[in-house]
């Protein structure tokens, strides 16, 4: 048998493999040098964005919102100091990897156009610096607002044109409400018994919360994030034998927890009678003040409570703030709760009149609401005014004498004055509810950098409220 056939094909298969290897060779040192003159390229251009995030809408409604810039590149770490945020906004840098994020220490002013400015990003494998821009605006807000009327009681959504109000709630006998993210809550009395309902914001989806008994809340409020809320109960057959008389409880409002009982808020060996109270923003603690005029910062159930002397009131905590404003027995004084450390409040830089009440701004500053009187010591009016931090004043409104001021809220960005007003309170009378009003009454609205009346809006407990009228 001949052998010339197979060493021929042998030689030919010898030939074609080394041609192949050498082909190979040829292709990955093609593509190498092609990763390595595009990884140049990168490196040389600097890092470009790839992605972007951020929710307007959630930073226009609370703190803690984030931008995320990723890139191209690793990034070497971006300083506060690299950052600037146009209008000013408090707000911390982190950087991880290709990303680079903001998070916006307050809530960001409704229909604004922000720009953030990253200057002298880096990446990690060297290259040019690069500065990177990105432009968002906030869309117009929303607030719910509370009407009463003889024919029933209706808890509106509005913008801030009053234009665009539509009913979300409606019940015989609204006592009261509070707005989270997520949710409605809704004290109502039915059959002279009190219930919690929780609903979406477009009021759908109603259920009903576990109350500790029969008989009646009060103080209702929510924190700021956690879809949690909190009350003061009362027994209905309260009497000299005992039973809960104004005790505090908090409950969630996550339909996962809908059948939870209430949470018990109490201090051992603490007066258990809670005058006022409040939610510390950003943490789970309580401030109280009980009946015995003790102020008190505790955990959630109670636990690890800080004595903090003697108070009169709490005037309120500003949004993304530990500081409060209580009211000592030598007037208001501004306590850092972090340190429990104390100063005198800023006084006003020109005379406002007795002073009524105080409401914290988210950022500094505080808007005040005062009574200036005559010669005779008869008041004439009221007077709501911005201080700022340095003390300098700017007056709000001035409320004829013929009309009553109930109440200062501010939004939470802190752009946002609103006054609810009882007109001609004279002939005014108030309704016969547990928290009563008189039965005319608005909110009026006045944007705070320039003191103009945005809207008057007719109702009361606007969504800004942490706290009900008193």
């Amino acid at each position: 048998m001949s052998t010339e056939a197979p060493t021929r094909r042998g030689a030919t298969r010898k030939r074609r493999s080394r041609s192949f290897v050498a082909s190979f060779a040829i292709v990955v040192a093609v593509l190498g040098a092609v990763g390595v003159a595009g990884a140049a390229a990168g490196v040389a251009q600097g890092p470009r964005v790839s992605s972007v995030q951020v929710d307007p809408a959630a930073a226009a409604a609370a703190s803690g919102s984030r931008l995320i810039v990723t890139t191209s590149q690793s990034l070497q770490d971006v300083q506060a100091s690299q950052v600037t945020v146009t209008p000013s906004a408090p707000f911390s840098v982190d950087t991880s990897g290709r990303s680079v994020g903001v998070r916006f220490g307050l809530t960001l002013h409704d229909d604004t156009e922000y720009t953030v400015r990253f200057e002298d990003v880096r990446g990690l494998g060297g290259g040019p610096p690069v500065t990177i821009t990105q432009t968002f605006r906030t869309p117009q807000t929303d607030v719910f607002l509370l009407q009463r009327t003889e024919s029933g009681d209706t808890i509106f959504r509005t913008d801030l044109t009053g234009e665009e109000a539509i009913p979300v709630f409606r019940n015989d006998h609204i006592e009261d409400f509070r707005a989270t993210s997520s949710h409605l809550v809704v004290s109502v009395r039915s059959d002279d018994a009190a219930q919690l309902i929780v609903t979406d914001l477009d009021g759908d989806a109603e259920r009903t919360l576990p109350l500790p008994g029969e008989g009646t809340v009060t103080n209702l409020q929510s924190a700021d994030r956690g879809e949690l809320i909190g009350y003061t109960f009362s027994d209905a057959d309260l009497d000299e034998t005992g039973g809960l008389e104004s005790a505090l409880f908090t409950a969630s409002l996550k339909e996962s927890e809908a059948d939870a009982a209430p949470t018990p808020v109490a201090v051992s060996g603490a007066e258990p009678r809670v005058a006022e109270w409040r939610f510390v923003p950003d943490t789970d603690s309580v401030l109280m003040l009980t009946f015995d005029g003790s102020l008190l910062l505790t955990g959630p159930t109670g636990e690890g409570a800080t004595a903090l002397g003697s108070a009169i009131t709490i005037a309120g905590i500003a949004r993304g703030s530990s500081e409060v404003i209580v009211e000592r027995g030598q007037g208001p004084v501004v306590l850092d709760l972090s340190d429990a450390g104390e100063a005198p409040l800023v006084a006003a830089d020109e005379p406002l009149g007795r002073l009524a009440a105080v409401t914290a701004v988210p950022g500094g500053g505080t808007v005040r609401t005062a009574t200036p009187v005559d010669e005779s010591g008869i008041p004439i009016g009221t007077t709501v005014a911005f201080v700022a931090e340095d003390g300098a004043t700017d007056v709000l409104l001035e409320v004829p004498s013929t009309d009553a001021a109930l109440q200062a809220c501010v939004s939470p960005s802190g752009r946002y004055a609103a006054v609810l007003l009882a007109p001609e309170v004279v002939t005014n009378p108030s309704d016969t509810y547990l928290l009563p009003l008189p039965e005319r009454v608005e909110s009026r609205v006045v944007e705070i950098a320039t003191g103009e009346e945005v809207v008057a809006l007719s109702g009361f407990d606007i969504s800004w409220c942490q706290v009900p009228p008193r």
